[in-house]
């Protein structure tokens, strides 16, 4: 074939309608109900065939529709009110959240492999991606001076469509990002802007696209440029796809590429934050970086990374983390290695939790955890659960004071409320309740709604739900060549009036998405029941190469399809952000099965709460923490139980859901008084709404961001750079030292008194003796280690208390005392230990150095 001359041709926009542009390049569409009403009013069934996508849109208008509209006084009227009130909100800057030297340049730089924004921009497959995208938009919406990084994907993850016998298959269409709110970075002579890594010997070339976030910029690399190899033009063509291979090869572009992107553009953010351990090799780029420009060492360029480095964790099995064979990385890292000055050996035990396992495989985890000193779980039970998982990496602490902590995850409220209930917001919470930082205060007006509007909006909404799923069937069915009967019954599917259970996830064997299969005739029984209906919807993918949940869709929607339950269960195909939009606005219980402690967080819940949808879940995820013990937001599906026998688990929590729905839901939902209102069903959809929906959106999350690490790991930078860096070398030549001498510490003639009996809140008093080995006693916090007993004499709580030093021996210990006070009655127990200080160490035990007593 000839090679091409490639023009791209845009319609030629009336100068009144030029603002369309400035609305269609900005994603704050995917937020603001009034844009994307300007847009649907135009050609609704166009507007619903582009997927929402304005870009697209407005390439296929035709041009006659365009000088129509611009004749339009009230059309050009409410473009120029919609353009002035989008520069009213990109005009703000100021924030809520310090951040001491901002000069309107983003501080903080947000690494996620995958972002669900909109569906416009299909590069997400679930939580991981709709949690990053609902991040970047409250960072917008609280003018946090963020910058998000990632890649652009041709074909994005896969979309869905089932056969006949209920087999998931996948298609990958090709997407164009000159239809998509994208444009291409260059530079001020219009060339181009790059990023070249080195891929195992492989020069690889990256473009950049720029998507604008509303305030914030996310920037996504793409290596389908001719400059590339054509098997590495595929490189960023899907997320979560090919082999083990492809995956390192995308990290390294995300991570070192990322770095190296935000040089190319000019931007210098101090903090990053990597979202899941895929963009871990950032760490490593930063840490090249600063040796090359500051001649720092490795340890010093080490530490001004970690110190000034978040990492979030979102997998609570050890086999949904990224672990590379070490052969594999040596392909790619060892000329690497050699340019941070390491040997490949050491290199490798960064990313391993026994760093003398020669065999262990590198784990992006591992690397991420150590080359940050703000590590954190995306629910308070997920904290729990990773501190016990990454136990090994710091294996002389008890699993309590493992590093990590939590941060719950949060969803973007005005993303994901539905516009009718929007506007009840609007007229009882206030017009601004989209932006306030102040959740708390909006939300608790929530019981100020009169119950008949938000019963009414509700219904409506459910009625809505109805009409979309009748359509989405349909349309499935003549995909798959339904016949006639088929098409005829998809029309009669569902009760506008019915209870409406909704139940939308990624199919993983652990989220239990066939838990209500296990006694279909109870099932059928409750679905059955003309004078109280009960009707499911249920949506979700399973992984390509996940046969088992592959079966369990297939189980289901023949289930679905079969004569006793097909009016009033349905299965919906090709599950992405505008159906979970329908599901959660629409439905009024949201259904979670995980198998506890397998859900990290589980945000649709959240989507669904801030709706006034009601949650049915097992304890775990955000549920664990959310849930009120009288039911009054919702219901959970046993107390938190955790079993071995996991077949034996899920038949007593079916048991348990079934009684939920049959004792609780169903007569609760069907208790009507005055008005036909169900007066207790609204109550706890007003509790819901007022109680959790502040806690539980992303606002409250990136505050929590802010306040906990993005601020203090920006003092840390600013610390530890001053001077040129010299406190950073301070920083690395201390730890040195602590490495070099601390296995000689030691502790001894530990003396308390051994008093037989003690009442609440008697002082005991305890001294000990340490050998410091030459380390100063300010570099050192000697603690007693106390707290209540449990039935094996391990510490069911425990509380820690600084001893001061009071004296030396003659032979050179220092003596150490401190006092400890019971504040309960039980069994009590304490050790005591030694830990490293340093002023600008985070936290003490990010060092993994300790010495506890070896006799008591």
């Amino acid at each position: 074939m000839q090679p091409l001359r490639v023009y791209s041709v845009v319609p030629k926009l009336p100068e009144k309608l030029k603002p369309l542009w400035d609305l269609a390049y900005n994603l704050l569409f995917s937020w603001n109900d009034d844009i994307v009403s300007l847009f649907a009013q135009v050609d609704r069934r166009l507007w619903r065939e582009c997927y929402g996508n304005p870009v697209c849109f407005l390439n296929r208008l035709p041009q006659k529709t365009l000088e129509t509209l611009a004749e339009d006084d009230f059309f050009v009227e409410r473009l120029a009110d919609l353009r002035q009130n989008l520069a009213t909100y990109l005009s703000r800057k100021t924030t809520s959240i310090p951040f001491p030297d901002r000069d309107g340049t983003p501080v903080v730089a947000y690494f996620s492999l995958e972002y669900g924004i909109s569906q416009s921009l299909p590069i997400y497959s679930g939580g991981l991606g709709i949690l990053a995208g609902d991040h970047l938009k409250s960072a917008s919406d609280l003018c946090v001076p963020l910058v998000g990084i990632g890649l652009c994907y041709q074909q994005g993850f896969f979309r869905q469509y089932l056969t006949p016998d209920g087999w998931q298959q996948e298609r990958y269409p090709q997407y164009d990002f000159e239809q998509m709110p994208l444009t291409l970075c260059k530079d001020a002579a219009g060339e181009r802007l790059m990023v070249q890594v080195d891929l195992k010997g492989e020069r690889v070339s990256a473009q950049i696209w720029k998507a604008q976030v509303g305030r914030v910029s996310l920037y996504l690399m793409d290596t389908n440029v001719p400059e590339n190899q054509p098997g590495t033009r595929q490189l960023t063509n899907r997320l979560y796809g090919g082999d083990l291979e492809t995956r390192v090869r995308q990290e390294y572009l995300l991570g070192i590429g990322g770095i190296r992107a935000l040089e190319v553009l000019g931007l210098k953010p101090k903090v990053i934050h990597m979202n899941e351990g895929h963009s871990a090799f950032a760490g490593l780029e930063r840490i090249a970086n600063f040796m090359d420009k500051h001649q720092l060492s490795f340890e010093a360029a080490m530490e001004l990374v970690a110190s000034s480095s978040i990492f979030t964790t979102h997998t609570p099995v050890p086999a949904g983390n990224d672990r590379f064979p070490p052969e594999l990385i040596q392909a790619y890292f060892e000329d690497y290695a050699k340019r941070l000055g390491l040997a490949f050996k050491v290199l490798l035990a960064l990313g391993r939790e026994d760093p003398r396992n020669d065999t262990e495989h590198f784990c992006m985890t591992v690397l991420a955890l150590k080359l940050s000193r703000f590590n954190n779980g995306v629910s308070q039970l997920h904290g729990v659960v990773s501190r016990k998982m990454w136990n090994r990496v710091w294996t002389q602490y008890p699993m309590e004071d493992v590093p990590i902590g939590a941060i719950t995850n949060g969803v973007h409220v005005p993303t994901w409320v539905a516009q009718d209930l929007a506007a009840l917001y609007d007229r009882y919470l206030g017009a601004n309740w989209r932006e306030d930082p102040d959740t708390t205060r909006v939300f608790s007006q929530a019981h100020l709604i009169s119950d008949a509007e938000l019963w009414r909006t509700h219904e409506r909404l459910r009625e809505r739900l109805v009409g979309y799923v009748r359509e989405r069937l349909r349309d499935q069915l003549l995909a798959r060549g339904a016949k006639r009967q088929e098409l005829l019954n998809a029309e009669e599917v569902l009760d506008p009036q019915a209870l409406t259970i909704g139940f939308a996830r990624r199919f993983a064997t652990y989220k239990r998405a066939n838990m209500l299969l296990l006694d279909k005739e109870r099932l059928i029984r409750i679905i059955s029941d003309a004078d109280r209906p009960v009707q499911f919807v249920f949506a979700g993918k399973a992984h390509p190469h996940d046969n088992e949940g592959k079966r369990i869709i297939q189980d289901l929607l023949q289930l679905c399809t079969s004569p006793q339950c097909r009016f009033n269960m349905v299965f919906l195909e090709d599950y992405d952000m505008e159906i979970a939009s329908y599901l959660v606005q629409g439905v009024d219980v949201w259904l979670n099965t995980p198998r506890r402690p397998l859900e990290a967080c589980g945000t649709s819940g959240m989507k669904a709460m801030c709706n006034g949808v009601l949650n049915c879940s097992t304890l775990d995820g955000w549920w664990a923490e959310a849930w009120k013990p009288d039911n009054s937001v919702g219901w959970a599906i046993g107390m938190g139980e955790e079993y071995e026998d996991a077949g034996y688990q899920d038949f007593v929590e079916s048991q348990t859901l079934y009684n939920i729905l049959e004792n609780e839901v169903i007569p609760t939902f069907y208790e009507r008084g005055h008005g036909n209102l169900p007066r207790n069903w609204i109550r706890k959809m007003k509790d819901s709404i007022c109680q959790l929906t502040p806690v539980y959106n992303s606002h409250r999350m990136v505050e929590d961001y802010a306040r906990i690490a993005y601020g203090p790991a920006l003092e840390n930078y600013n610390r530890l750079t001053r001077e040129e860096c010299a406190a950073a070398k301070d920083l690395a030549s201390w730890r040195m030292d602590m490495m070099t001498k601390w296995g000689n510490l030691d502790i001894r003639h530990i003396r308390s008194g051994d008093p037989e009996q003690l009442h609440v809140g008697d002082a005991v008093r305890v001294t000990a003796e340490v050998q410091l080995n030459g380390i100063r006693p300010q570099d050192v916090e000697v603690q007693i280690y106390a707290g209540r007993l449990d039935y094996e004499g391990k510490f069911a709580q425990r509380d820690t208390v600084a001893m001061r030093p009071v004296e030396t021996t003659p032979d050179g210990w220092h003596v150490y005392m401190g006092e400890i006070k019971p504040g309960e009655a039980g069994r009590f127990g304490f050790t005591v230990r030694i830990l490293p200080h340093h002023p600008l160490l985070l936290d003490s035990h990010s060092l993994g150095l300790i010495r506890w007593a070896q006799n008591v």
